[in-house]
C-alpha cells in the first residue's frame, strides 16, 4: 500500500525548520561529532542526483550520531566566487551578486527537498562580506610572515576565460572549467609558499585516518625526492646547477637541457651565435601548457645553444646544451644533466639529435630502452665508481661532489609555491596596496573587509588586467604606511581561496571579532569526519591542510591537522554509464526523482546503487525496487500483533540486523545495510505479525535512510514527539552468533548440494551428514570415497574414484 509521500515530507521538513531540530547546541560538555560535506559552488544548473550520494551518506551517520546522543555539527554552505558566475555575467549583463543569490535559493530548496539534516543556523557564503573578511585577514597574516609574496613569473593563461590558472586547473592541455586553449605568459603575480610545508604535509598524514588511494594521492602530488645538486661549469663563466635523483650517473650524462624560459638565454645573448632560432623556439613553448609540455609520448624537439657548452663535473668533457619544451622553469633549476643510456625521455632526445650514449650501469640493453634496475645494477664507465652498487655510488658521488665544492645532497619536491593572483572581477580582493616609496603595503586589518566595488562593464582590459583596473577611484589611494599616493591591487583571489577555511566558520559563523571562538575551535575540532571527491584531494584538500597548519603555527587554531578522517565516494554516472553531463544529455534531475518517488526513495536508493567508493550508473528501473520496500514498510502498520519486545521468531534477526546497520553505517557499507533490513522486513511480513517494541526499532535504525516516513510512523503509532529525538537501539552481542551454517557439498569439487550444521561441527559429524543428503548418496552410489575433505563453515568435498 502507498504513502502519500509529499504529504509527509512537506509535513516533516517544516516542522524540522520551525523546531530548529538539527542545530547543533553550544553545550560543550556534551560529547560532539562533526561530520562535513564539501560545500557546492552554487551554478545555475542546479544539482544533479551524482551531488547528494556524498550529502545523503554522511546525513545517514549525522542522524545516527544524534540518535547515539552526540551533538553534531552538520552544516552546509556555499563556494559562491568563481568564473562561471562571472562569465554569465558577461553573457548576460547580470551581476554576478544577484546570479548567485538566485542560484543559492534554488540550491538550498532543493537540499531542503531531500530531508538533509543541515544546520542552517551556520550557513556560510563565501561572497559575503563578512566572510571574506576573514580569507582577506588570513592573507595578511600569510604575507607578513612571508609565505605571500609578489613574483614575475611564466603562467598558465586561459586564452578563453582571461584568467591564470594554477597547474591544478589545467586538464588535459586546456582549462578546466571552459575546455578553452591554455598557453604561458610572463605576469606579476602573488604567489603562496606551500613548499615551506611540503615535507610537514607528507609527514603529518601519519596522523590522521585517510584512505589509503587519498593519502597515496597527496603524496604523489607533492613529489618528495632525494638526490643531489649539481654544478656544471659553462664556457660563458656562470655555473648552471641541477637536481637529480641520480647523481650515480653523472659520468653518463652527455648533454643539458635548459627551459625555454631560463634567463641565462638572455644573458648569454652576446655569445649565442643562433639567437633567433631560440626566440622563435621559445615563443611555440609559450603556447603550450605545462601538461603538453611534460607529456612523455609527444615528439622530442629542442633547440642548440650554439657557442656556449658546459662541462661534465665528473669526466672534464665539454658537453652540448640544448633549450626544449619538456624542460619547466617552474620545477628544480630549470635545467637537467640528460643521462640517455638510462633515462627514456633523455634517451629518445639523444637519438632525435644524434648525441652520444654512454651506459654507466652495467645490465640493461640501451638500444632496446631496457634500463638497469636502480637497485641492482654495478656502475661501468664512471672512474672511481667503477664497480660499486648504484645505492653505494649514490653515496660516494655526493661525498666527492662536497668535498670538490661541485654538489651538495638535496631533498625537492614536485610541489611548487601556487599562484594567487586571478585577473578578474567576481573574486576576494587582495587587501594589499601598492607605494612608489614603500613598495606592497598590507591594508591595516582595522579596514577590513576591503569589499568588492561595484563594475558597470565585467571584461578584463585590453591588456589581461582585472575589471577592478579600470576603477579608477577605487584603484587610486593613500599608502597607509606613509600616506602618500599609491594604487590597490586589482587581482582578486582565487575560487579555492574561501574553500580553504570554510569549516573553521562553521564553529562559529556570527562572530565579527574573530574567525572562530578560541572555545568553540577548541571543542569542535578537528573536523571528526570529511567526505569528499577524489577530484579534490589534490587541490582543495591540500590547500586546506596548508591553511590550517599555518593557522596552528600562528596560534589560531588548536590542532595540526584540520580532519581526522577523509573518505571519498564513486560518482553516479548516467545509464549509459557515463559522467552525468548536459552536453551527453544524461543528467537526472533530483527535483524529478523527488517528485515521482520521493525524497525518502531517492535517498535510499542514492546508498543502495552499488559500493558507496565506486562509481555506479543510475538506473531508472532500479530505484522501484528502493519505492516497493518503503511501501511494505508502511503497510508494516496492518501486522501489528499484540506482545512486548522481540518475538521468538524474529530475536536473533532483530539483534543482527541492528548490529550489521549500526556497523555498516560507520565502514559507509549503505548498500548492505539496506540490504539486511529488507531482509528483515521480509522475515516480518512471512510471520505475518510484527510487535510494537519490533516496529520501533525497525523505524530508528531506518530513520537515518528513511528519515519522513519513519517519523510518520513513530508519530502515527504514539512513540512520542518526534523519531529524531530517540535513542539508537543496542544489540546483544551474544543473540548475533549463528547456530547453524550452510555449506557446500562437492563430489570432486563440483557442487552436488548444500547442507545446514552446527556452527561448531566436527569434520566426522559434517561428513557424515552430507552423507545422508539425498543427492549425496545418489552420487556415491557404488562409489569408494578415496578422500574427505573438511573445510569448516564453508564445505565438505568427497573425492571418489
Amino acid at each position: 500500500m502507498s504513502y502519500d509521500f509529499k504529504q509527509i515530507e512537506k509535513k516533516w521538513q517544516d516542522r524540522w525548520d520551525e523546531e530548529n531540530v538539527f542545530a547543533a547546541t553550544t553545550d560543550f560538555s556534551k560529547p560532539k561529532f562533526y561530520p562535513l560535506v564539501e560545500f557546492p559552488y552554487p551554478s545555475g544548473q542546479g544539482l544533479h542526483v551524482g551531488h547528494p550520494r556524498s550529502y545523503t551518506a554522511l546525513d545517514i551517520v549525522a542522524r545516527k550520531r544524534r540518535l547515539e546522543g552526540y551533538n553534531v555539527l552538520y552544516p552546509m554552505g556555499w563556494d559562491a566566487f568563481g568564473l562561471p558566475t562571472e562569465n554569465y555575467a558577461l553573457k548576460t549583463g547580470i551581476h554576478p551578486e544577484i546570479v548567485t543569490a538566485k542560484n543559492i535559493a534554488h540550491f538550498k530548496e532543493q537540499l531542503k527537498s531531500l530531508g538533509l539534516s543541515f544546520d542552517w543556523n551556520r550557513e556560510v557564503n563565501t561572497t559575503d562580506p563578512s566572510y571574506y573578511k576573514w580569507t582577506q585577514w588570513i592573507f595578511l597574516q600569510l604575507y607578513k610572515r612571508g609565505l605571500a609574496y609578489k613574483k614575475e613569473m611564466a603562467v598558465n593563461f586561459c586564452t578563453s576565460c582571461k584568467v591564470v590558472l594554477a597547474n591544478e586547473e589545467v586538464v588535459g592541455g586546456v582549462c578546466e572549467r571552459c575546455g578553452g586553449e591554455v598557453i604561458r605568459q610572463v605576469k606579476s603575480q602573488w604567489m603562496l609558499k606551500i613548499t615551506e610545508y611540503a615535507q610537514r604535509l607528507i609527514d603529518d598524514l601519519e596522523e590522521v585516518n585517510y584512505i589509503d588511494r587519498v593519502k597515496s594521492s597527496q603524496i604523489n602530488w607533492i613529489g618528495r625526492s632525494t638526490g643531489a645538486e649539481v654544478d656544471f661549469t659553462t664556457t660563458a663563466g656562470e655555473k648552471l646547477t641541477v637536481y637529480t635523483t641520480r647523481p650515480d650517473t653523472l659520468f653518463g650524462a652527455t648533454y643539458m637541457v635548459l627551459s625555454p624560459e631560463h634567463p641565462y638565454i638572455d644573458q648569454w645573448a652576446g655569445q649565442i651565435t643562433n639567437m633567433p632560432a631560440l626566440l622563435e623556439y621559445r615563443e611555440k613553448a609559450a603556447r603550450k601548457s605545462d601538461f603538453e609540455r611534460t607529456e612523455m609520448q609527444k615528439e622530442k624537439t629542442g633547440v642548440e645553444i650554439e657557442g656556449v657548452r658546459a662541462i661534465n663535473p665528473a669526466s672534464g668533457k665539454e658537453i652540448p646544451i640544448f633549450i626544449s619544451d619538456y624542460v619547466l622553469m617552474s620545477y628544480g633549476t630549470g635545467a637537467i644533466m640528460a643521462v640517455p643510456a638510462h633515462d627514456t625521455r633523455d634517451y629518445d632526445f639523444a637519438k632525435a639529435f644524434d648525441l652520444p650514449i654512454v651506459e654507466v650501469v652495467a645490465g640493461g640493453d640501451v638500444e632496446k630502452e631496457a634500463f638497469t634496475d636502480c637497485a641492482t645494477g654495478v656502475m661501468v664507465n664512471s672512474g672511481f665508481l667503477d664497480g660499486m652498487k648504484v645505492e653505494e655510488a649514490k653515496k660516494a658521488i655526493i661525498a666527492w661532489l662536497e668535498k670538490e665544492g661541485k654538489g651538495h645532497p638535496k631533498v625537492n619536491f614536485k610541489l611548487r609555491d601556487w599562484v594567487f593572483s586571478r585577473q578578474r572581477y567576481w573574486g576576494e580582493p587582495i587587501p594589499m596596496v601598492y607605494c612608489e616609496k614603500c613598495g606592497w603595503v598590507p591594508l591595516p586589518e582595522s579596514e577590513l573587509p576591503l569589499k568588492l566595488p561595484e563594475v558597470a562593464d565585467f571584461h578584463q582590459t585590453e591588456d589581461g588586467q582585472s575589471p577592478l583596473a579600470k576603477l579608477d577611484d577605487w584603484v587610486n589611494t593613500t599608502c597607509p604606511h606613509c600616506g602618500g599616493p599609491a594604487k590597490r591591487e586589482t587581482d582578486t583571489m582565487p575560487q579555492w581561496a574561501g574553500s580553504s577555511w570554510y569549516f573553521l566558520r562553521y564553529c562559529d559563523p556570527h562572530n565579527d571579532q574573530e574567525i572562530a571562538s578560541k572555545e568553540a575551535l577548541e571543542y569542535w575540532l578537528p573536523v571528526d569526519w570529511y567526505n569528499g571527491g577524489m577530484e579534490h584531494t589534490t587541490l582543495h584538500l591540500l590547500y586546506s591542510r596548508f591553511w590550517h597548519k599555518f593557522l596552528y603555527d600562528i596560534g589560531v587554531v588548536p590542532t595540526k591537522e584540520p580532519y581526522a578522517k577523509r573518505t571519498s565516494h564513486g560518482m553516479i554516472l548516467g545509464e549509459n554509464g557515463e559522467k552525468m553531463s548536459k552536453s551527453r544529455g544524461n543528467v537526472v534531475n533530483p527535483d524529478d526523482i523527488v517528485d515521482q518517488y520521493g525524497a525518502d526513495t531517492m535517498r535510499l536508493y542514492e546508498m543502495f546503487i552499488g559500493d558507496f567508493e565506486k562509481a555506479a550508473p543510475w538506473s531508472a528501473d532500479s530505484i522501484k525496487g528502493c519505492s516497493r520496500f518503503l511501501d511494505r514498510v508502511w503497510g508494516l502498520s496492518k501486522l501489528l500483533i499484540p506482545g512486548e519486545g522481540y518475538s521468538k521468531e524474529l530475536e536473533v534477526s532483530f539483534h543482527k540486523t541492528i548490529k550489521k546497520v549500526t556497523e555498516d553505517i560507520e565502514n559507509l557499507k549503505f548498500n548492505t545495510a539496506i540490504a539486511a533490513m529488507m531482509a528483515l522486513i521480509n522475515e516480518i511480513y512471512a510471520k505475518k505479525g510484527i510487535t510494537k517494541d519490533e516496529l520501533h526499532d525497525f523505524l530508528v535504525i531506518l530513520n537515518p535512510f528513511a528519515p519522513h516516513l519513519t517519523e510518520e510512523m513513530y508519530e502515527k503509532h504514539g512513540f512520542g514527539l518526534m523519531l529524531a529525538k530517540e535513542k539508537w537501539p543496542l544489540f546483544d552481542e551474544s543473540k548475533c552468533v549463528d547456530e547453524t551454517v550452510e555449506l557446500a557439498v562437492q563430489v570432486n569439487g563440483k557442487v552436488r548440494a548444500k547442507i545446514v550444521v552446527p556452527v561448531n561441527c566436527d569434520k566426522e559429524t559434517a561428513i557424515q551428514i552430507a552423507k545422508d543428503n539425498a543427492a549425496i548418496a545418489e552420487a556415491l552410489v557404488g562409489k569408494m570415497p578415496i578422500r574427505e575433505i573438511y573445510v569448516p563453515g564453508r564445505l565438505v568435498n568427497i573425492v571418489i574414484k
